[in-house]
């Protein structure tokens, strides 16, 4: 008779523990070596024009109570105007030259919001003097178009291209550049939907203007495209409560829907 021999017990292997080890072993020779690039910066000086809007804005952000009022604007007839216009205008009218002659209405309709803060008192501005936000190589600088409320949309036009075109070349003169009332910055062509934007001093207010778009939505039960704008209104509220930005917005929404008010 054989001697009998027990067998040992063999330690039991986690299910799948087999298996992730021939998996973890037989993949590792195929991962590449990791080689690290290196670090880097590039300090760059402040321009002077640099400068002075990290300043100016600053003091704007941190002085002046911002609050926003948002509102939606169909576009659709200012659309089908404006290709009626520019094709008897000696001056190829833009959206954003019917948003400006839009808001001077709008600003001698609501004075309040053309208005500015003093410290010590809120001045009222009987002019109406509208800058418009331009993009330039050292950062931003916003030329203005004077008395927008007196002139016609060609001369809107006109004197936007003109002014837009020195500030690209650096031609802008100071009297170009200051005296605004009030401020728009239209990143709409920068297929922006919409935005905030912080006061240029000393204004009161800056009008931020989101591209146009179609979309659907519902009229009388049913669903139909409409050609839509978006535009936020940036308000101190020292000098503009909620209600008369409010009032502004509402105005400023007719003269775009109904473009023949700005027309007569």
């Amino acid at each position: 008779v054989d001697s009998f021999k027990p067998q040992q017990a063999q330690p039991q292997q986690a299910a799948g523990q087999g298996q992730a080890t021939q998996q973890k072993g037989g993949g590792s020779s195929n991962v590449a070596t990791f080689t690290p690039g290196q670090e880097g910066h590039t300090d760059q000086p402040l321009s002077q024009m640099r400068r002075i809007i990290a300043q100016r804005l600053s003091e704007s952000k941190f002085s002046a109570p911002h609050f926003y009022l948002r509102m939606t604007i169909t576009m659709d007839n200012a659309i089908e105007a404006r290709k009626a216009i520019n094709a008897v205008s000696p001056v190829k009218v833009s959206f954003n030259d019917l948003v400006i002659k839009a808001c001077a209405m709008a600003l001698r309709k609501h004075p309040e919001v053309n208005s500015s803060w003093m410290g010590d008192f809120i001045r009222t501005n009987q002019h109406i003097h509208v800058g418009t936000a331009v993009a330039v190589d050292e950062g931003l600088i916003v030329p203005v178009i004077k008395f927008a409320d007196q002139k016609s949309l060609s001369q809107i036009a006109s004197d936007a291209n003109v002014l837009i075109d020195k500030a690209r070349n650096k031609k802008l003169q100071p009297q170009e550049f200051t005296g605004n009332t009030f401020t728009i910055s239209n990143l709409g062509m920068m297929d922006i939907d919409e935005f905030t934007a912080i006061i240029n001093p000393p204004d009161a207010c800056i009008l931020a203007v989101g591209k146009i778009a179609a979309t659907p939505v519902v009229e009388d039960g049913k669903v139909v495209v409409r050609q839509l704008m978006k535009l936020t209104l940036s308000c101190d509220h020292r000098v503009v409560d909620g209600a008369v930005g409010s009032r502004f917005m509402q105005t400023l929404k007719a003269h775009l829907e109904n473009p023949v008010t700005m027309m007569v």
